[in-house]
């Protein structure tokens, strides 16, 4: 199982598309894209955060492009409105699995689609998922994070939290390029997230840069 085909099934469940999901017309929600654009976000900071390459103004992308200097020391706005397109809603005309044979990268806007469809695809969403975690461990919520990693029941998590984790500037910058109000957008985070994790830690713990490859 894929990504996409996570996905998928997280937005068309067995009632179809939740409420605070957002979906409409059988395209990607506000909330799944809102997901997939802050994997992508921490993707982007953890490569970031890596050495440049030599004689680069940043680090190679998995697209064979770069993450340059002005992105790593940009904004959430700023990098997710690349990543995104730079359009509000362009999630919603984005039919997700009408083409069986499409990839991540033929379905996403911007520069999402060159980040977690590309050659290396693996190591974006691997470190993306780590620092997420990370960024769970460091607010107190440690121990919520790990029950979606690990194969047990997952723990809930309020919006307050979640919130306070994530910040407002991230919050903000996911709400204006998804369409997304900003309730709609933590109470659909708060619903989905543990189970997006859940799903891409199949093993109770953090995949391997090739095993998260095989996810996408």
């Amino acid at each position: 199982m894929g990504l996409i085909d996570i996905l998928n099934g997280m937005q068309n469940g067995p009632r179809g598309p939740s409420q605070s999901s957002g979906g409409k017309g059988g395209g990607m929600s506000p909330i799944m894209m809102a997901l997939l654009g802050l994997l992508a976000y921490k993707a982007v900071k953890s490569i970031g955060s890596q050495p440049a390459a030599r004689g680069g103004a940043g680090s190679p992308l998995p697209s064979g492009g770069s993450v340059t200097a002005n992105q790593q020391g940009g904004g959430i706005g700023d990098i997710l409105g690349g990543l995104l397109g730079g359009k509000p809603s362009s999630a919603s005309t984005t039919n997700v699995g009408t083409n069986p044979n499409a990839s991540l990268k033929d379905l996403l806007p911007g520069g999402l689609g060159e980040l977690l469809g590309g050659a290396a695809a693996g190591t974006a969403l691997s470190g993306g998922l780590g620092a997420l975690i990370k960024e769970f461990q460091q607010g107190g919520l440690g121990q919520a994070a790990q029950s979606w990693i690990g194969t047990g029941s997952n723990q809930k998590i309020g919006s307050n939290d979640l919130e306070r984790v994530l910040g407002t500037d991230t919050l903000d910058a996911l709400s204006k390029q998804t369409g997304a109000g900003r309730e709609d957008l933590l109470a659909g985070l708060s619903q989905h997230l543990p189970d997006l994790i859940d799903q891409l830690t199949p093993n109770g713990r953090l995949p391997t840069e090739a095993e998260a490859s095989r996810l996408v």
